[in-house]
């Protein structure tokens, strides 16, 4: 049992750690709301005064402001479905007895350690390229004009590209559960003559749901900040523009720190609406 001196010491020891991540933290939040209520243009004047409210006004009143949040979730939502759905399926795949198991599953998981520069480089140029792409030749091989992707399907070419890089783990995540099966109950269910969609049903799902939210919760906080991907890719244009990418136009483009960091005050707000949301769902699971 640890004594009040052992906790104490135990105190003083990650002190050190505790004040460093706290300060990581909080010194760039401080520092975004504070630019956030001035009027901060670095290339014309500098720091120009107070601004109040004015940054938050304009930023959220911007006709890219609305467009920019939807794009946002659907981004969010599309990659969250496509990588659960066949992440189970993988998972379920992997799980089964074959030749060159590991070497399978490290190819499998091998996209998730793809940087997201290159991945979407990778896809913009050897996959979705409307002339020298691999999909192109596949399209003219069946007599069918070559589809240009980033223009036409951008907003579905954005959330393939990035399912690609998450799927790998997502598929990790749930073949960990998927191990820790009991496959004395899949037996006796098969014993009982239950067919593979009623087993899957009421024995594999009910055990995967804690996985599946946490694949859910940092998979979300993560893609909310999605970024690399559209600058490389569509460039915010055909409206994939998200909360983060706009937010770069204001600061970068635009040279208008005020109004970027108003925009990063907005996206901290998103990110915590979306977090307890997601919070609620994998504290339920958790005491079930």
């Amino acid at each position: 049992m640890a004594t009040q001196q052992s906790r104490s010491a135990a105190r003083f020891m990650m002190a050190p750690a505790v004040i460093l991540l706290l300060g990581w933290m909080l010194v760039p939040l401080i520092m975004t709301l504070w630019f956030s209520f001035r009027n901060y243009l670095p290339l014309r004047g500098g720091d120009l005064g107070w601004a109040g409210f004015d940054n938050y006004v304009r930023f959220v009143g911007s006709s890219a402001f609305w467009p920019s949040i939807q794009a946002t979730l659907v981004i969010v939502g599309g990659v969250l479905v496509i990588t659960i759905v066949l992440g189970v399926i993988l998972a379920l795949l992997l799980d089964q007895p074959m030749w060159g198991q590991g070497i399978v599953r490290i190819l499998v998981i091998a996209p998730f350690f793809v940087m997201p520069t290159v991945s979407a480089l990778v896809w913009k140029n050897m996959f979705m390229d409307p002339v020298n792409g691999l999909l192109a030749h596949l399209w003219k091989f069946f007599g069918a004009a070559p589809v240009e992707w980033l223009s036409q399907a951008s907003m579905q070419s954005i959330i393939m590209i990035v399912s690609w890089q998450w799927l790998p783990f997502a598929t990790l995540i749930l073949l960990t559960a998927v191990q820790s099966l009991d496959s004395e109950q899949l037996e006796a269910a098969e014993m009982d003559g239950a067919p593979f969609i009623k087993r899957f049903w009421y024995i594999i799902l009910p055990h995967l749901a804690r996985a599946i939210t946490i694949v859910l919760l940092i998979q979300t906080i993560f893609l909310l900040s999605i970024f690399a991907e559209i600058f490389v890719t569509t460039g915010g244009a055909f409206g994939t523009k998200t909360l983060s990418y706009l937010i770069f136009q204001r600061v970068l483009e635009s040279q208008n720190v005020g109004l970027g960091s108003a925009g990063g005050v907005y996206a901290i707000i998103l990110a915590n609406i979306v977090a307890i949301f997601l919070m609620r769902i994998v504290g339920k699971n958790l005491d079930a």
